[in-house]
């Protein structure tokens, strides 16, 4: 009984490595070869929204959000570029999206302290409403050794308050 199966073990294994007509998997249907531009990518359009070419230099749209209601959490964790901040705050809102922690004052080290401001953009048509939790946003941001130079402590502030984390 063990040499019927160690044989059709075999064989089965063999035919199904080889790109013949006995494998089983090829009898029904074989795969097409199709040849493929690769001088054009289709998941980049030619043109943007407005009609601009997508490819021209464009300016970067100056960043337009507006502080987060309130921060609630604030930590620090050794990364190998730095520290990794990360901030976690309720909007006074439902929606805000694109939430940054913006380096205050240019990113320059005041007694110790580097502050960053948690912003965040607001929708058209904001849900006012709901738990906190529901409106619970988190932002996290690199710092490198040379931006964190002369800082003991990273402040995050926002509209209502700020929380303080130490740099390790």
């Amino acid at each position: 009984m063990r040499i019927p199966t160690l044989l059709l073990l075999t064989a089965t294994l063999t035919l199904s490595a080889c790109q013949s007509r006995w494998n089983p998997a090829n009898w029904w249907g074989r795969d097409r070869e199709s040849a493929v531009q690769t001088d054009v990518n289709p998941l980049i359009p030619d043109q943007t929204e407005d009609g601009r070419s997508f490819f021209s230099s464009q300016e970067q749209n100056a960043y337009v959000g507006q502080p987060i209601q309130q921060v609630i959490k604030a930590e620090s964790h050794r990364v190998p570029e730095g520290q990794m901040i990360v901030a976690v705050g309720v909007a006074a809102v439902h929606g805000v999206n694109n939430i940054r922690l913006i380096a205050a004052n240019g990113g320059a080290v005041e007694g110790g302290v580097l502050t960053l401001n948690l912003m965040g953009i607001v929708p058209e048509e904001p849900v006012v409403g709901g738990s906190d939790v529901t409106r619970e946003v988190t932002a996290a941001v690199v710092l490198t050794d040379q931006q964190l130079a002369g800082a003991r402590v990273v402040r995050i502030r926002a509209a209502a308050n700020s929380q303080d984390t130490r740099v390790r």
